[in-house]
This record gives C-alpha cells, sequence and structure tokens, in this order.
C-alpha cells in the first residue's frame, strides 16, 4: 500500500507541481480544445498551446514580480 500512496505522490507533485494555478489553466484548455473539437466540430488543435503559452507567461510575471518586490522592499529608494 505504501508504494500506491507514493505513485500518487508522485504523480500529484508531477501534475500540480509548484503552481496549481498553471495545472487548472492547461486542465481547462484541455477541456475547452476537447469540447470545440467534439462538440462543434471546430478544427481547435492551436488552441491549447496558445493557452499553455499563455499560462507560462502569466506564471513568469507573478514569479518575476513577487521577486521584484521583494527586492524593492530591501531599497527603499528603488522603484519597481
Amino acid at each position: 500500500m505504501k508504494w500506491l500512496k507514493s505513485f500518487g505522490l508522485f504523480w500529484y507533485d508531477f501534475v500540480i507541481g509548484d503552481d496549481w494555478h498553471v495545472a487548472a489553466l492547461v486542465a481547462a484548455g484541455l477541456a475547452v480544445t476537447a469540447i470545440g473539437v467534439h462538440a462543434a466540430r471546430v478544427n481547435a488543435w492551436w488552441l491549447l498551446p496558445v493557452i499553455v503559452l499563455a499560462a507560462l507567461a502569466w506564471s513568469l510575471h507573478r514569479a518575476t514580480r513577487s521577486q521584484r518586490l521583494a527586492a524593492g522592499a530591501d531599497q527603499p529608494g528603488l522603484v519597481g
């Protein structure tokens, strides 16, 4: 039973990782793409890469913004 828990924790850490927001956006992108392809019969193969790149850009923006804000707190004259 321990290996099953370890296996589940591995996949949780692999999929969710450090930022659950990105995992949620990718899951939503998969759902929207699947609905577009199957229900609306739209050629939506390009939608998932766009959503993934947008999620990556958003995640990087949030990470670098928090680092810039932390660095600015140490230096009162620095405008962030």
